[in-house]
């Protein structure tokens, strides 16, 4: 038997311990009671309390520290949003041919490397919009490759008809950090300022990639000798374009996350400038998204199981959209802090209610060797139009006001709930789909490989 890496034997008798106590708290047959899964769920949980501090400390840097305009917090979010743009199709084909587990535990350790590199900037004067720039687009090229690698290795742990429950329980790991995390992380920055308090980001990431190297995971990869990279990415692209629920999930998605992405480039700014708040208030309000989280997780299955995966994925639309477009309306005085905090709640509760059902249904009808090309297609073609609207957000924010862009991304969002209710595919659908057979993308593939 191979020895075992020193730092794993460190870590796996208390995540056992860990794992004997949950056992006789979990009802028979939980997903938590599988050992593969508890450590990921750990993984997860770890990593959210270090975004939690980074989801602060960056924007705060650069909000507060540096004096950023709203059009340079768009460009920040767009340039952390080109990577998807620019890599997600190839790297969906490197995807299916290598070992997912490592790119992700890579991808968690790259992002620590980076949290670091800003206090060392600070320290040094060296840290400009330009560096943060700089991170930007180093986390978000890690977001497109090792985000969508994380995203497979679920489904390498879990059973697919158990997808919209592992989703759910991976959305509760991270509202435990989400209830504490940003209080915890508003605290930090208040003693010791923005760019130190990513260290601790730094910290809880490289405990998150340790905790993941423990996975013992058994791969199934076929690639074939006469694999071509530009074939095998037509390929990818082909099966989503041909399949009528990814095309329509892609295609609200994209104009969901550009609502997002022009209410997120604002919403520090507002809470700032407007509302008056100190870093570490805001820090207080953000925990609003911990129990928005929480309300989802625990309401977000049920509700799924009970109208079905299309029909609760329109519901948290219409959440979201709603907290938007209260927020962009309500008054610069304490009735406006507690809109921004019930903001923040509403906005995890219906990404919550979105994404456990965006990502099981197009996980369900995807067959395993097209994983990797569908999860980096999907992301692709739903993140295009994320970078013009935060770009479109930022602008709406200097010109008109911070106002217009969070009500710019409140009511197409509520437009977008009505067109999504319409279409039969999602109002219709009551269950997740079965796999499309492998035989099936095979002739997808004989169709783009050139004549002989």
């Amino acid at each position: 038997m191979p020895a075992r890496d020193p730092h794993e034997l460190h870590l796996r008798h208390p995540l056992r311990r860990l794992t004997l106590a949950l056992f006789f708290r979990l009802p028979p047959g939980d997903l938590l009671r599988d050992p593969a899964y508890a450590r990921l769920w750990t993984s997860i949980l770890t990593s959210s309390f270090g975004n939690q501090v980074m989801m602060l400390a960056l924007p705060l840097t650069a909000a507060v520290l540096l004096q950023a305009t709203p059009t340079q917090m768009g460009v920040l979010t767009a340039i952390e949003l080109s990577p998807f743009l620019l890599f997600s199709l190839p790297s969906g084909v490197w995807l299916d041919r290598v070992r997912k587990l490592p790119v992700y535990v890579w991808g968690e350790s790259l992002v620590a490397v980076c949290a670091i590199s800003v206090p060392l900037a600070w320290w040094m004067g060296w840290l400009t919009m330009g560096w943060l720039y700089a991170i930007g687009f180093v986390i978000g090229l890690v977001h497109t490759v090792a985000g969508t690698a994380a995203q497979i290795v679920l489904t390498q742990v879990v059973a697919r008809e158990r997808l919209v429950e592992a989703h759910a329980k991976n959305a509760l790991a991270t509202s435990g950090a989400e209830v504490i995390g940003p209080g915890l992380a508003g605290a930090l920055i208040k003693i010791f300022g923005a760019p130190l308090a990513l260290l601790v980001n730094a910290v809880l990431l490289l405990g998150s990639a340790l905790i993941l190297r423990g996975i013992n995971i058994h791969e199934r990869r076929d690639t074939r000798p006469d694999a071509h990279f530009g074939r095998d990415l037509m390929v990818g692209l082909r099966f989503v374009l041909s399949n009528r629920l990814l095309v329509t999930l892609a295609v609200l998605m994209a104009v969901w996350q550009m609502c997002h992405y022009a209410a997120l480039v604002v919403q520090i700014l507002f809470a700032t400038r407007t509302l008056g708040l100190s870093e570490h208030a805001v820090g207080l309000c953000y925990m609003g998204m911990g129990v928005g989280t929480v309300i989802g997780s625990v309401l977000g299955r049920r509700i799924s199981q009970r109208i079905g995966p299309g029909p609760c994925l329109v519901v948290g639309y219409f959440i979201t959209g709603a907290g938007w477009a209260l927020l962009a309306v309500a008054p610069a005085n304490a009735w406006g802090v507690a809109a921004f905090a019930l903001m923040l709640m509403l906005f995890t509760t219906g990404a919550v209610f979105i994404f456990i059902n965006f990502l099981a249904l197009r996980q369900a009808v995807t067959p395993v060797p097209l994983l990797g090309r569908m999860t980096a297609t999907m992301r692709w073609l739903s993140l295009l139009a994320a970078g013009p609207g935060a770009l479109l957000g930022g602008w709406l924010g200097e010109a008109v006001g911070l106002r217009a862009a969070l009500g710019f991304a409140g009511g197409v969002t509520l437009l977008l709930v009505i067109v999504a209710w319409r279409l039969p595919l999602i109002r219709e659908l009551k269950t997740l789909p079965e796999a499309e057979r492998e035989s099936e993308w095979l002739g997808l593939e004989a169709d783009v490989r050139p004549n002989a």
